[in-house]
């Protein structure tokens, strides 16, 4: 029975040791200036208080919404970090300046909704099998034509590339000298901002809430600014 209550108060301590750890960081994260509302934070792994005394954490996965310099709206970012390092006497201290991490994988996901601003008008972007639906009232010549067309999305250097294929009216033949013309029209690029810490951009695809951006990065180290 004695061994069952440590173990059981060992277990409490842990839980405990957790959470306040969990608190601690997520709360420096909203000091950030680009972070919006409450971020999330879980360090995963059992015993935490194992971790804690080794100085490395296994998995540490971290949700938040950022907001981008110059731009309307919100970004949600996922991140799971892999393998981060922080000695236990730095930690106790607080004298913490920089954060050795084995591995970053991370995805933000930027809404159609934004990327639709960009277009500007009525455009609308959505989902449609592996590709997206762009849809938009274009001007041209003195025609006013409702059209949409199936697009692709990909990442060509920093720049999030939306490509239509030919595009077709919405119940108004298009003439043909212009199909190419409103094609073009409906094209999206969009420059993603620079990345820190060595991360690295690793793809784009669409999701149920806007296109994902994937990054990546190996044996990264996490600076205070």
């Amino acid at each position: 029975m004695g061994l069952l209550l440590l173990a059981g108060i060992a277990l409490v301590a842990d839980r405990v040791a957790v959470r306040v750890a969990e608190g601690t960081v997520a709360d420096e994260l909203a000091a950030q200036e680009q972070v919006t509302g409450e971020p999330e934070v879980d360090i995963r792994g059992f015993p935490f208080l194992t971790q804690a005394a080794g100085g490395r954490y296994h998995d540490v996965r971290i949700s938040l919404t950022a907001a981008q310099p110059g731009q309307a709206g919100e970004v949600p970012v996922d991140t799971v970090l892999r393998g981060i390092r922080v000695p236990l006497s730095d930690a106790l201290s607080g004298d913490v300046s920089e954060l050795p991490v084995d591995r970053i994988d991370g995805r933000a996901t930027l809404a159609y909704d934004l990327l639709a601003q960009e277009l500007g008008g009525d455009a609308t972007l959505s989902p449609e099998g592996d590709g997206l639906r762009i849809s938009r009232t274009v001007e041209l010549l003195g025609y006013t034509l409702p059209v949409s067309a199936a697009g692709t999305v990909t990442l060509e250097g920093d720049e999030l590339v939306v490509d239509v294929e030919r595009a077709a009216g919405a119940g108004v033949e298009i003439p043909s000298f212009l199909v190419g013309r409103v094609s073009d029209l409906l094209d999206l690029r969009y420059t993603l901002p620079e990345l820190p810490f060595g991360l690295r951009l690793t793809g784009v695809a669409p999701g149920a809430d806007g296109v994902q951006v994937r990054v990546e990065a190996d044996d990264a180290v996490l600076r205070a600014e």
